[in-house]
């Protein structure tokens, strides 16, 4: 699995909330609560250039996601799940028989390497590490199977949202979390690749759109590399600055308490040209429980609304630009109004990049 993005495939992507798990669902407008206290606590004065270029993401898992268990017919005919109720979903497979574990070509290499039906799986759990005996099903002769399902990378398309003048980027506002555990997926490494959007899917209500893009997963077409996977985001590093941040000027950091209701931008290509689109801020929420949607806006700009019908998956990480300053990035849809979304806080982004 390791050597799939040297090899020079050209994939056509259409982003889904399932590639990067994207939570992206009907919402309903939290009310305007009345807030006496604002946070006041400042914030870095670093400068950032802000994004929205789409990249391509590619991310392999901290040992091998189990996604589910299943049951296997012996060669008796008989139906057994191995690793039913021993085995959970979200655990990360490190180890079996007392060999590392990295990728799925690993797991399957030591499996069929099996020579009797007792098998010892090193898990991790959470933070815990934990050893699992169990019993594989032997389904010919010498051939033995566990009975697991599992994934060991990701990959998408999305936006990054800034850079910071030591090459160090942020993007998509939210964690890439896994289609079929829903849990933030941990990872070993990642890397970022050049895109080209070809294509949108316009966003109607109860239909989210998406936007289509074209990623050649080979080294030449390496921007940088992807280190964290947070709740605010993926952080790494650009290597390729150039052929990323052509002609880009540095933006001072807008302060939570400094974000003003009514006009202000977005920043992104889904006509494949960096462009600026007119967005009204229509709430701040500096309290919120979700630190992803601190923010909700509407997109108004009308070029914008002809092409996308409003935000569409693959706009995540479209950096909010107010009076000059970077307010956050957007992170969501509303599925039953497209034309309305949440943003997180730039504040909040830049902290969750540790």
């Amino acid at each position: 699995m390791r050597k799939i993005w040297y090899r020079r495939i050209l994939i056509i992507l259409v982003l889904l909330a399932t590639i990067l798990g994207t939570n992206l669902g009907i919402e309903e407008l939290q009310d305007e609560e009345k807030r006496q206290e604002v946070s006041t606590r400042g914030v870095d004065s670093t400068l950032l250039i802000p994004g929205g270029m789409p990249i391509g993401i590619y991310m392999e898992t901290d040992g091998v996601l189990v996604l589910d268990t299943d049951s296997i017919e012996g060669m008796d005919g008989t139906e057994y799940a191995p690793a039913k109720n021993l085995v959970k979903s979200g655990d990360y497979i490190v180890g079996i028989n007392g060999e590392e574990v990295n990728s799925k070509n690993d797991l399957i290499q030591a499996v069929g390497r099996l020579d009797s039906r007792e098998v010892v799986l090193s898990i991790r759990r959470e933070e815990e590490y934990i050893d699992v005996k169990m019993n594989s099903v032997e389904v010919d002769t010498n051939e033995y199977k566990l009975g697991i399902w599992v994934r060991d990378s990701v990959q998408g398309l999305g936006t990054i949202t800034y850079l910071t003048s030591s090459g160090e980027f942020g993007a998509l506002g939210h964690g890439i979390h896994d289609t079929d555990t829903e849990e933030l997926l941990e990872i070993e490494n990642g890397t970022v690749y050049v895109t080209n959007i070809i294509g949108i899917q316009k966003g109607e209500k109860g239909t989210p759109g998406g936007l289509e893009g074209i990623i050649i997963y080979n080294r030449h077409n390496i921007l940088g590399t992807i280190e964290d996977n947070t709740e605010c985001g993926i952080y790494g590093t650009i290597k390729n600055v150039d052929a990323l941040f052509e002609e880009q000027e540095a933006m001072e950091i807008c302060e939570k308490r400094e974000i003003e209701l009514g006009a202000a931008v977005i920043r992104c290509a889904v006509d494949g040209e960096v462009k600026e689109y007119d967005i009204k801020i229509k709430n701040v929420d500096y309290f919120t429980r979700d630190e992803n949607k601190g923010i909700i806006i509407e997109i108004v700009d009308e070029e914008l609304l002809e092409l996308t019908g409003g935000i569409v998956q693959g706009m995540s990480g479209s950096p909010i630009l107010q009076h000059g300053k970077i307010v956050g990035a957007v992170t969501h849809v509303l599925v039953n109004d497209p034309t309305r979304g949440y943003g997180i806080f730039i504040e909040d982004m830049m902290n969750a990049d540790g």
